[in-house]
């Protein structure tokens, strides 16, 4: 089956973790990118000799070999650009949060029926195959029924450098747009998709920051499940600290957290500076990182999303090391899950293998698509609803969900009945 030629829209942090993968995949074959910065223009031309390389998204969308694009603009853009390169004829994936608003979105939806092209919500981490296994036993009813889910994080998100539009709701900034996509997504895959209804609150504890840095909610799905997620990201305590394996050189001390925290509030801080660092071509560039990293296998790490607790009938999920772990009435039984990681490397933990493996599986092979519009809709649907039930201080009721269907990841081969007995 032939590779689906596709081009990186932004060059930022977020395309830095995801062109290893599209670049290593045999599945899609990277031919150019696109930003208005001219050092990450360059540092792309570095990493991917023989690829073209834009200015304007109007000159890349102009490009007759380019079948798809990875939008990962800032998030105030991410409607505009969708638009656009669909109504040229480009298929797309677009990051999360899909857009800022919910009208924003319908013209996305509309924009994809009208032009006859895929569009997909990505990438989130129920994309990872920790979750996507979850599911599958969850489904298969091997330890009884979905009965709740609870997904819960403590990260350094916001004393980690920050652009003024990340800080900006207006403009698609803050935690819950950011990161509440990653949760709401993990639940709505795992719970079926149609949830009724959101109860939030959030916080603003850090006058340095203009944004609150954290939220809890609880989801309720049609069928009465109980959901609930929380993410505090102020960084005096790591969830990845709990986990012994979790070794990143990348990622912040306790140390390195308290000072960043105090050049924060003292206002000596250059952000902007350790924001281009990150960047493609910049001095801490994950996609350096990844080549020379070993690409498999990779052990799970809660990165920003949190463990997620599956309870059922009879037992329940967490993910571990290698796999899960499933607590069943004979006790608890690991289930090793390195089986089901590509080769290829990608810092996003697989995320971007997954939802580019789906792409070019509809555009090229004619498959149902999963992660479509109307799915990335309907989470944005629930991450707004957490704000605006914050500030009203109201349960809100949903209207755009949609369902995921059963048959999602029916080839990801899992043994449910070794997951459900222990030996």
């Amino acid at each position: 089956m032939r590779a689906l030629k596709m081009a990186m829209i932004g060059l930022g942090q977020g395309a830095a973790g995801t062109l290893p993968a599209m670049a290593a995949m045999p599945e899609i074959e990277l031919v150019a990118g696109v930003d208005l910065n001219p050092a990450m223009r360059q540092g792309f031309a570095d990493h991917f000799p023989g690829t073209r390389v834009y200015a304007t998204v109007a000159e890349l969308c102009g490009d007759p070999e380019v079948e798809a694009v990875w939008i990962a603009t800032p998030n105030r853009f991410h409607a505009e650009h969708a638009i656009e390169a669909m109504r040229a004829g480009k298929h797309v994936i677009v990051e999360k949060p899909m857009a800022i608003s919910l009208e924003e979105a319908d013209r996305m939806v509309e924009a994809s029926r009208t032009n006859g092209v895929t569009l997909l919500a990505g990438h989130t981490r129920s994309l990872s195959i920790w979750n996507r296994a979850m599911r599958r036993i969850a489904l298969s009813g091997a330890i009884g029924a979905l009965r709740a889910i609870h997904i819960s994080a403590y990260t350094d998100w916001m004393i980690r450098p920050r652009t003024p539009d990340e800080l900006d709701p207006n403009q698609g900034g803050g935690i819950v747009f950011r990161q509440g996509p990653h949760q709401i997504d993990t639940l709505r895959l795992l719970g079926g998709g149609m949830l009724r209804s959101v109860r939030g609150m959030t916080g603003k504890w850090l006058d340095a920051r203009p944004i609150p840095g954290y939220f809890t909610a609880y989801l309720e799905f049609e069928d009465g499940t109980p959901a609930t997620i929380m993410h505090n990201g102020y960084g005096y305590f790591a969830m990845a600290s709990l986990y012994p394996w979790v070794h990143e050189k990348r990622e912040y001390t306790h140390a390195d957290r308290a000072a960043l925290r105090r050049e924060l509030v003292n206002g000596r801080r250059d952000e902007s500076k350790e924001k281009e660092d990150y960047r493609v071509g910049g001095a801490r560039d994950p996609i350096t990182f990844a080549s020379k990293a070993a690409a498999v296998p990779y052990p799970w790490k809660p990165f920003d999303l949190g463990p997620v607790e599956v309870a059922c009938e009879r037992g329940m999920m967490l993910p571990a090391q290698w796999g899960l772990t499933v607590y069943g009435d004979d006790g608890p039984r690991d289930v090793d899950l390195r089986y089901l990681q590509r080769p290829e490397p990608d810092p996003s933990g697989g995320l971007s293998i997954a939802i580019l493996e789906e792409l070019h599986g509809a555009v090229v092979g004619g498959k149902r698509a999963y992660h479509t519009a109307e799915w990335g809709r309907a989470t944005l649907e629930a991450a707004l609803a957490v704000m605006q039930s914050a500030a009203e201080r109201r349960e809100i009721m949903l209207t755009r969900q949609v369902e995921m269907p059963a048959d999602y990841d029916a080839g990801m081969h899992i043994d449910i009945e070794a997951a459900a007995h222990a030996v």
